[in-house]
């Protein structure tokens, strides 16, 4: 399996007044193409860091972080800005989406931020990829007309819609009941074993990490196994 995602001793550090706070601590890791991997681990063990650093959202203080072939660690800010629009989809806990716009609407400024503005998106592509995580009767709701977990897949919906190389979900059941909790891991296991989506996702709860193809703890900055 061709790794879409090369973690070289990654470390990050905050300062935090005259104390040094190790977030991460010399992490490696390898992400195959079409692999769902979960990181677990208490709060406070560097998840969100290291899924920040991936996302390109931190810059580390040092390492290596390689996606599809490109070095996110070398860049500008503006050069990790134009990959993550390229080679990321976000999911969040908070579903972050425009309240004005409908369920299609969310998605085709998802496609706009993807061109740079430079052509309307593809509408056609929007339905199938509502139908797929059974929305299209959602598709002219705003967010306030849709239930929770129906706001998560549409969150879901917008992350995927530009094919990305890699999908990053932080909690994504965390603000859901059990039900659409359920629905939420169900649809993201779909995505990745019909479509070949990689995903990494980082949960507290063991039932969602065990759709995950392959599970890894993380505990004061290391990955412990």
């Amino acid at each position: 399996m061709k790794p879409v995602l090369e973690i070289v001793d990654l470390k990050m550090v905050y300062h935090v007044g005259k104390v040094d706070v190790h977030a991460l601590r010399g992490v490696s890791l390898s992400v195959g193409a079409g692999e769902y991997l979960a990181i677990m681990g208490p709060s406070g063990c560097g998840k969100s860091t290291f899924l920040h650093v991936v996302g390109g959202m931190l810059q580390p203080t040092s390492g290596q972080v390689i996606i599809d072939g490109e070095d996110v660690t070398k860049m500008r800010d503006s050069d990790r800005t134009d990959l993550r629009r390229r080679k990321i989809g976000f999911v969040f806990q908070r579903f972050n989406l425009f309240p004005t716009l409908t369920a299609d609407g969310n998605l085709k400024l998802a496609e706009r931020i993807y061109s740079n503005g430079s052509n309307g998106g593809d509408a056609k592509r929007r339905l199938e990829v509502l139908k797929l995580l059974g929305l299209e009767e959602k598709i002219n709701h705003k967010p306030l007309e849709l239930s929770g977990g129906e706001q998560q897949r549409v969150a879901i919906a917008r992350a995927i819609i530009n094919r990305p190389a890699i999908l990053l979900a932080d909690e994504p059941t965390g603000n859901l009941d059990s039900e659409n909790s359920q629905i939420v891991l169900e649809m993201l296991r779909d995505l990745n074993k019909e479509f070949g989506q990689t995903i990494i996702m980082i949960t507290h709860n063991p039932e969602a990490a065990a759709n995950a193809d392959r599970v890894i703890e993380m505990r004061d900055g290391h990955i412990v196994n």
